[in-house]
């Protein structure tokens, strides 16, 4: 990522090695692990390369404690490389890690640029485009861009992602102190993108939604890149609470009922579960459907639609609830699919991976950043 101003070291490092222009090749770099970093959690994926393709060399999930991240920002950086050094053991073998920064402070826009452009020009577009695309100057954020690709006429695509200083400042420094090199920063979007879409210029416009406990994020990819992300507060913890208190369930049996009855339920003394299930996910599909509506509709000077959606893809635990894509299908008429987060990992008629197909919705930035080193 790029930086304008003057920072400590370690967000030095970590500035010139997000999304490398140049990137090292890979037998140079330390053996990494994938780290998601949440409100509740950190979960980790790390990749080894077999014969035929990729294999989980490790894996886990440990809670954090409450209020040591929030809204995705780092409040307790000591107590979180604590947390990071007690894991260190459980990576794998890895040293090194690429991590994502949350998508709730992030700005991501996409923009055109002129064909051949070089990193320097194109960074001062970028910084151009500040006043009128980010409320804070680029003296104050760190950020890089992706190419899209090409556009006849248009120049090339490219997607920025900034975030400010001080936000990327916390992270590096959380690693800096548990002692794991920190490879690279990137918003959560740009990671699931990569394990569940791809770069082929094939590869059909998606809205991504990631269904978390806490909260739900969307972004648009083009060719797995994101041009877009919000977030909103809509997360499977409220329904598990309604659910626990409705239904006088454990915090376990409120979780299958989720992923096994949900919304396909049928006995009619749990009518006030469904009910409840059912209102979470009208309120969640009423925000899939602006999303999606608002993107797919777009059109340029010339009429054409700009960015015609053509799926949508659930990730996330919460996206695991019973009846959920065809639920959201059903009410927007366009294709709902769970996340593959294996799809560049590995092939399943030679290698079947350790984590089951609903925890692994869990993992899904988690991988997404492992294939970074992959």
């Amino acid at each position: 990522m790029h930086e304008a101003t003057s920072a400590p070291s370690y967000v030095q490092r970590v500035s010139s090695t997000v999304d490398r222009w140049f990137p090292v090749p890979r037998l140079l770099l330390p053996f990494a692990t994938g780290i998601d970093i949440s409100d509740a959690s950190i979960k980790w994926l790390t990749l080894k390369e077999s014969a035929h393709g990729h294999e989980v060399a490790a894996y886990g999930n440990k809670p954090l404690a409450t209020g040591v991240v929030v809204g995705g920002a780092i409040q307790d950086v000591e107590q979180l490389a604590h947390v990071l050094t007690s894991i260190k053991a459980d990576l794998g073998g890895a040293t090194a890690a690429h991590a994502a920064l949350p998508e709730e402070a992030a700005y991501v826009f996409s923009m055109h640029v002129p064909s051949g452009s070089n990193r320097d020009q194109i960074t001062q577009m970028i910084e151009f485009e500040f006043e009128g695309r980010i409320p804070i100057p680029p003296s104050a954020a760190v950020y890089d861009y992706n190419i899209i690709g090409r556009n006849d006429g248009e120049g090339d695509e490219i997607s920025v992602t900034a975030f400010p200083n001080g936000l990327a400042e916390n992270y590096a420094q959380s690693f800096e102190l548990a002692g794991i090199e920190l490879l690279s920063l990137e918003v959560e979007a740009r990671s699931i993108g990569r394990a569940v879409a791809s770069r082929e210029n094939t590869e059909p416009i998606t809205l991504l939604v990631d269904f978390g406990r806490a909260r739900t994020g969307f972004a648009v990819l083009k060719r797995g890149i994101p041009i877009f992300t919000s977030t909103v507060d809509v997360g499977g913890d409220t329904i598990l609470d309604a659910l626990q208190r409705a239904l006088s369930l454990s915090r376990d049996e409120a979780e299958r009922f989720c992923n096994v009855e949900g919304l396909v339920a049928r006995t009619d003394e749990r009518s006030s579960g469904i009910e409840t299930i059912t209102r979470a996910a009208a309120t969640l599909t009423t925000e899939v459907e602006r999303h999606y509506h608002f993107w797919d509709t777009r059109r340029n000077d010339k009429g054409e639609r700009v960015t015609p959606v053509a799926r949508i893809i659930l990730a996330g635990g919460s996206a695991n609830l019973n009846g959920l894509p065809e639920y959201i299908a059903g009410h927007i008429h366009a294709p709902v699919e769970l996340g593959n987060i294996w799809r560049h990992i590995c092939d399943f008629d030679v290698y079947i991976p350790p984590i089951d197909r609903r925890t692994s919705l869990q993992f899904a930035t988690a991988a997404g950043l492992a294939l970074r080193t992959a």
